[in-house]
């Protein structure tokens, strides 16, 4: 495995968020985190990946919440669309080695990101798509469609319905209980509220059924 340089040891600060969410990580899985974070947080300096800037933040902002829905999966194949830099795809690709994550967005610095963290963790188990939703075809579909990137659930739901098998679902990752969003949703979903120790923000997964 490639060697990622640390900007700082985020080991045990892993292992204690390991705990929060009752997920059995192995010393590979820290290790593959506490890399990920920190090659994340060296990209970011020069190519604005993300606006957290501080590194121990992005480990409570992006990896803990990246986590906080790992249980509530559903499936074996799925597509992260707006990944941006890999959220929450890479971190679910580590926690869950045997189901396959694409990573899609259309923006370039960030595939190439996705990219460098694929063969420097070396994850066999993310694929990368640098296209706009709209126009990615996929040959097989997906038995999950993740986003913390869609500005509603109705946009998602109409931007990426042809990702989605049916039986699938679409997993979004909201703040506040989405309300308004939810009264022009005509699919069966259900909203799973998310807290840990710790967080002091609100956030809820919506879990829509594609029919």
């Amino acid at each position: 495995m490639p060697e990622v340089k640390l900007i700082k040891d985020l080991s045990e600060k892993v292992r204690a968020s390991g705990k929060l969410f009752e997920l059995e990580l192995s010393e590979k899985q820290i290790d593959l985190f506490n890399r990920y974070i920190n090659l994340l947080a060296k990209w970011n300096k020069a190519f604005n990946l993300t606006a957290v800037r501080n590194i121990d933040e992005m480990l409570e902002r992006h990896l803990n919440d990246s986590l906080s829905i790992a249980k509530m999966l559903e499936g074996e194949r799925f597509i992260d669309v707006g990944t941006g830099p890999g959220l929450p795809g890479i971190p679910l690709a580590i926690l869950y080695p045997e189901k396959h994550f694409t990573l899609l967005d259309s923006n370039g610095k960030k595939s190439r990101f996705q990219q460098q963290a694929k063969q420097e963790l070396s994850l066999e188990n993310i694929g990368i798509v640098n296209s706009r939703v709209n126009e990615y075809q996929p040959e097989e579909l997906f038995d999950g469609v993740l986003s913390r990137a869609f500005a509603t659930l109705e946009d998602m739901i109409i931007g990426s319905t042809h990702l989605c098998r049916q039986g699938g679902n679409f997993f979004a990752m909201k703040g506040l209980y989405p309300e308004d969003e939810l009264q022009v949703i005509s699919k069966p979903y259900k909203v799973e509220p998310i807290s840990w120790v710790g967080n002091t923000a609100e956030r809820h997964l919506v879990i829509i059924s594609q029919e």
